[in-house]
């Protein structure tokens, strides 16, 4: 009787790896990032606590001071950076969106033709006057759009924002957002004092404050000092600033989508193409919409303001933790020059708006 040969087992497959839940990513992302936060959270709550042991003082100027502070005098260890990171940005847009549940299209309405006329002169020359002054100075064109947006706009928040457009250099991005700072914080002072000198009275200063301030928390130290006709005129102004993000968003993206097609065509290569207007901007949008139709209880209002400071606040932390001050040697004083003219031009047009609309 013949035997037959077994047939061989067939070989088992090996067996792939596991692939990563998305719970999985969730946790390993958490794990990456909570140094960070804790830190940016650390910051939060002394800014926090600063501001209301100083009236007046801003949270949000007070921790990117100390975020500036801290990256320069103590070494950071490494496992915080992917946490400071992500304060700075998805934080910072976040605070963004919520900002528009504080502003009001009536109350921008309020302001009369010739204040919106005046604001949107503020932005249009500001911007394109020190997209000039920036080429004949030869700063890159990234550079000098994050100073002018910057400058022209809501400081730190549409640095970000055009960051997210035009992906500018890290260092471009930190120097946009410490220049910012730096004539921002010098305003504080100046502005109610040269109003004083000018014989502006309070609603006047107000306007000037809010139309020419860089940041939405430098405009409200200011109007601290200029009392609360001041501070309520200063910061629905500069919240009528805040609104001109979206579309000049809207204009820089349209131009770097046709740069990008325009380098598709030359060289074949079909680059990421960013949208019109960033989510986050629409997010803005649409909180404003809401807020102006009377959809959002004064309670929700009011929580969404404090959230608001404090993701804004641990956003303003980290990226005050970006600036080196040996970069400024680096970056040289051209960047300087233009943030100076900058400020001239927009301190410049906010004030001829101001006396003309009287």
């Amino acid at each position: 009787m013949t035997r037959t040969a077994p047939i061989p087992a067939s070989p088992r497959p090996p067996l792939l790896p596991d692939r990563p839940t998305t719970a999985r990513r969730v946790r390993a992302r958490l794990v990456d990032v909570a140094p960070g936060l804790g830190l940016a959270a650390a910051g939060v709550a002394v800014s926090m606590a600063a501001a209301f042991l100083l009236p007046g003082m801003s949270a949000l100027l007070i921790a990117i001071v100390l975020g500036v502070l801290l990256r320069n005098t103590v070494p950071l260890p490494s496992r915080v950076e992917a946490g400071l990171a992500f304060a700075a940005k998805p934080l910072l847009r976040l605070g963004v969106v919520l900002l528009g549940l504080q502003l009001v299209l009536g109350d921008i309405l309020d302001l009369g033709i010739g204040v919106i006329v005046v604001v949107v002169a503020i932005v249009v020359v500001g911007i394109t006057s020190t997209l000039l002054i920036g080429r004949l100075l030869g700063i890159s064109a990234t550079q000098r759009l994050l100073i002018a947006c910057g400058f022209s706009i809501c400081g730190a928040a549409a640095v970000a924002a055009v960051d997210g457009v035009v992906e500018a250099d890290e260092e471009e991005v930190v120097t946009a957002v410490a220049l910012v700072v730096v004539f921002g914080t010098l305003m504080i002072p100046l502005i109610p004092l040269a109003a004083s000198l000018l014989g502006l009275d309070a609603q006047q200063a107000g306007m000037w404050a809010g139309g020419s301030i860089h940041e939405v928390a430098q405009v409200v130290a200011v109007g601290g000092a200029l009392g609360g006709t001041g501070l309520a005129v200063a910061v629905v102004v500069k919240l009528a600033r805040v609104l001109m993000l979206a579309p000049v968003l809207a204009v820089v993206s349209v131009q770097r989508r046709r740069s990008l097609a325009a380098e598709a065509g030359s060289d074949g290569a079909a680059g990421r193409r960013p949208p019109i207007v960033p989510l986050f901007v629409v997010g803005f949008i649409a909180m404003v919409v809401v807020r102006s139709l009377g959809w959002v209880p004064d309670v929700v209002v009011a929580g969404a303001g404090v959230a608001q400071t404090v993701l804004l606040a641990a956003a303003m932390f980290a990226l005050g933790t970006g600036v080196r001050f040996s970069m400024f040697r680096r970056v040289g004083v051209r960047p300087f020059a233009l943030a100076g003219a900058s400020t001239l031009i927009v301190t410049g047009v906010a004030l001829a708006g101001v006396v003309a609309v009287g």
